[in-house]
């Protein structure tokens, strides 16, 4: 309900609030209600960043000098790949600039405050310390602020503690302690919390930044991301075959123009082992992975706002959500009916048969809500009788008048409305609905029927339930009693109510710990609500549960061990989110956090992998979190765990490959300097090498399938270098092999004498049959060549096509193979290169089937 600005107090109401002089002095002391604005990176500042980077500095140094070379077509590819990156980069860092201005936003709502003994809206940014602020159903809350007067007044503070449930407001006696967010009773309205029923006036205490959500702000400000392990391996690896691969170029410079005397075509030698070991590949095959990787897991419906996310999703080790919206719908429904003769009705189930006394018990709940509710629980009577009660029309649309509301009383925790169905008869129809033990003392029930309420109400809370009695009684007349004691009340039932599980929540959370990730609660809410919900869910309840006031008491140390085993943690305040984190962390575990309130926004930040609810969640924790979830479907995480693992998988299959590769490509360019042989390569068969590489390295590697026991897996270790020692081991193995077999046939024909353009031809043509063999082989490190082959990648069969088409090419075109310089082969050559490339295949099959566990495929 709106106030309308401007209006006078009426006479009675002493509150005159501040003056308008004496509002612009506080707001020129303390300055706007909102947090302080940092300097905002602009995205030339960005890119200049992104441009320090070593290895986008290969990608461009890189096309600088194939276009020095002369080679457009891969200058171009290279500088694409690095304008790719360089804007990719840059996008992601100017949306995390925005988390901040969310986070204003959301707490500066427009506010009404008595000014001058004057009712006025004002942006709620200019609201100061000592406003009299106006409070009524529907108003989002502009700073912290003492009640000096409420009527009825419940709160939600969602968006601070994760709890579904709004909480009711008293009227401050004293001035309270230090308060926070959550639990009833208390004379403290919150800034960003929104009001969903009655009144109130109250005094401003805190704005910007020394408001609760104010202090959220500051935290997300001093805290950094994590850092992407991938980008720094890489880069380092990067550096190093730079560094080898200029060594090795003026090595050959050195020889060529030594052992030979021509030091110009020494030059075009160096030029050329240059090109074969420019490890360009490596930051070119990180970038369209992480890119590929974004648009794949968008595809599941999780937007991927920063890309180390993907890297870390393999590793998570524990996964902490939130209760509320992330687990649960986030919104209440009536999921039992318990009428007072004892008969138990659990919707939907049951709604085809509700009894007439069950019907009863739902309608009168209804004419105790609110006629356009804002209270959680009172739109989940209107939604349940919609649905249940279609024959009876809610009473403003029957022409039922509300004549009376007693509200919320610290002594009566229930409220009670007198509805007059025609408004020419004084009959009256009254509604009550609160706490089961006032509704008994409103019933006056003796101690017996007191005792059996209490235990139905135990059995009942233990499932989760937010449990509400309900009574009704007749009135005739207009002169209503001054408490609802006065009226005589029939008791009716119980009516649970809950905030449902999500339905894809259980397998989720099956899937979660089959693939070695401990499933962990942490929810604002009450220790019985999350216990319930943890066993309904599947995540492990027997153990003890966390709550944050332990929490307050235990050091760093003793925290992390309760935590290697803690799977709830119950009534927790934001900064002990932040603190759980951190702790686990500590403690070596991989953390993904999940959440969609601004209380989960700094433990959103500071995970290893942030994941907000981008439906119901808000803006603040969106920017704040890694991984957004379009769908707010729980199950959505599996999915995108998933697939991090499959991106790593075919990543390190890609490098691999790269690896293994260059090894026989540099060998067989420094074998004819050593042996003072005809030199085989020259930068056009490197430049066709490359395109053959490039494209399988990226597109073909990273469009492979899954492995088969990809979520039967336990995490990856997070330290575990990207080239592990295994890995290096098995590329070495490969390149070595191809090698030495086309090796072997370049110096078998050499010797023989053939023709120096014929012995180049053969030795091509069997190095690049024999990469097809690498390829076939890295496809999978878990499954036999077979089955590998009958997985779908139309991306390589292209590759493999186009290949063939240019390499036939080349032998059988003269054109071509002029532009080769490679001289007609003999169907027996090709026999010799089909032979090297099975030999490839067979061998390299054979040593991965008995490896693969040593070297950890």
């Amino acid at each position: 309900m709106d106030q309308p600005a401007d209006a006078p107090l009426p006479p009675s109401d002493a509150l005159a609030g501040l003056t308008g002089h004496e509002a612009q002095a506080r707001l020129q002391t303390d300055g706007f209600n909102e947090l302080p604005r940092q300097e905002r990176r602009t995205p030339l500042a960005i890119m200049r960043e992104v441009l320090r980077e070593p290895m986008l500095a290969l990608l461009l140094v890189g096309g600088g000098i194939y276009l020095l070379l002369g080679d457009l077509h891969e200058a171009l590819i290279l500088l694409a790949f690095a304008c790719v990156s360089i804007a990719i980069t840059v996008i992601q860092e100017t949306r995390t600039e925005r988390v901040l201005d969310a986070l204003r936003d959301l707490t500066s709502p427009r506010a009404l405050v008595i000014r001058d003994g004057t009712r006025k809206r004002i942006p709620g940014r200019e609201v100061v310390r000592g406003d009299l602020i106006v409070l009524a159903e529907g108003d989002r809350v502009p700073a912290d602020a003492l009640l000096m007067r409420a009527q009825d007044l419940l709160a939600d503070e969602s968006l601070l503690t994760g709890e579904a449930v709004a909480v009711r407001k008293s009227v401050a006696t004293a001035t309270p302690p230090t308060a926070r967010p959550g639990g009833d009773d208390q004379p403290v309205v919150y800034s960003g919390s929104l009001i969903v029923r009655g009144s109130g006036i109250a005094e401003v205490r805190a704005t910007g930044s020394g408001s609760e959500i104010g202090r959220i702000g500051q935290s997300l400000r001093m805290l950094e991301t994590e850092p992407p392990r991938l980008r720094a391996q890489t880069a380092r690896l990067t550096r190093l075959c730079a560094i080898g691969g200029g060594l090795v170029s003026a090595l050959a410079l050195v020889l060529y123009g030594t052992l030979r005397g021509g030091w110009l075509d020494a030059v075009l030698a160096a030029i050329t082992i240059g090109m074969s070991m420019l490890p360009e590949e490596f930051p070119v095959v990180l970038t369209v992975f992480m890119a590929m990787g974004a648009w794949r897991i968008s595809r599941a419906r999780v937007l991927t706002r920063r890309a180390a996310a993907i890297e870390t999703l393999g590793s998570a080790t524990v996964l902490c959500t939130d209760k509320t919206g992330t687990l649960t719908e986030n919104r209440m429904s009536i999921a039992e009916l318990r009428v007072s003769d004892g008969e138990t009705m659990a919707p939907p189930a049951s709604l085809p048969a509700l009894s007439p006394q069950a019907q009863a018990l739902a309608f009168h709940g209804l004419l105790a809500s609110a006629p356009q509710p804002f209270d959680p629980m009172e739109t989940a009577f209107h939604d349940f009788a919609r649905t249940a009660l279609p024959e009876r029309p809610l009473p403003t649309q029957a022409g039922w008048t509300l004549a009376r509301t007693y509200g919320l009383r610290p002594d009566l925790l229930a409220v009670t409305q007198v509805w007059r169905p025609d408004a020419a008869q004084p009959s009256c129809v009254v509604a009550a609905k609160g706490a089961p033990e006032a509704i008994a003392a409103l019933c006056h029930l003796d101690d017996t029927r007191r005792a059996a309420i209490g235990q139905t109400l135990d059995a009942m809370a233990a499932r989760g339930l937010r449990v509400l009695g309900v009574a009704k009684a007749s009135f005739e007349g207009t002169d209503f009693p001054e408490t609802p004691h006065g009226f005589t009340f029939q008791f009716l039932g119980l009516v649970g109510i809950a905030d449902p599980l999500r339905p894809s929540v259980p397998d989720a959370v099956r899937d979660c710990r089959s693939a070695g990730i401990r499933v962990m609660m942490i929810t604002g809410d009450y220790p019985e609500t999350a216990r319930a919900i943890a066993g309904a869910a599947g995540i492990d309840n027997g153990a003890t549960i966390l709550t944050g006031a332990a929490i307050e008491t235990l050091a760093e140390p003793a925290l992390r061990d309760h935590l290697r085993t803690a799977t709830i943690c119950a009534r927790i305040m934001p900064e002990q989110k932040l603190r759980i984190v951190q702790a686990l962390k500590a403690g070596d575990e991989t953390v993904a956090m999940t959440g969609d309130g601004v209380n989960d926004a700094p433990a959103l930040k500071a995970a290893h992998i942030g994941i907000a609810m981008g439906g119901r969640g808000t803006d603040v924790a969106r920017e704040a979190a890694a991984i957004v979830l379009l769908d707010d479907d729980f199950s959505s995480i599996v999915t995108a765990i998933r697939l991090g693992r499959r991106i790593y998988d075919n990543l390190r299959k890609a490098m691999g490959f790269v690896f293994a590769v260059h090894v026989p490509i540099a060998g067989l360019a420094l074998l004819p300097l050593v042996l003072d042989y005809p030199l085989i390569f020259s930068p056009i068969h490197i430049a066709f090498l490359e395109m053959i590489i490039d494209p399988v390295c990226t597109m073909a590697f990273e469009a492979e399938t899954e492995e088969d026991d990809i979520m039967r897996r336990p995490p990856r270790p997070p330290a575990e270098p990207l080239f592990s020692r295994p890995l290096i081991i098995w590329s070495l193995l490969q390149g070595l092999l191809v090698f030495l077999l086309v090796g072997g046939l370049f110096l078998v024909a050499t010797q023989r004498a053939m023709p120096a353009e014929e012995a180049r031809a053969l030795t091509f043509v069997s190095l690049v049959l024999s990469i097809v063999s690498l390829i076939l082989v890295n496809r999978s490190f878990s499954t036999s060549l077979v089955t590998a082959i009958r997985r779908p990648n139309a991306t390589l069969l292209w590759i493999l096509g186009t290949m063939t088409t240019v390499l036939v090419s080349s032998v059988l075109v003269p054109a071509v193979r002029n532009l080769f310089r490679f001289a007609p082969l003999h169907w027996h050559d090709l026999g010799l290169s089909i032979g090297a490339a099975a030999t490839v295949l067979v061998v390299l099959e054979i040593a991965k089937t008995f490896w693969r566990d040593r070297l950890r495929f």
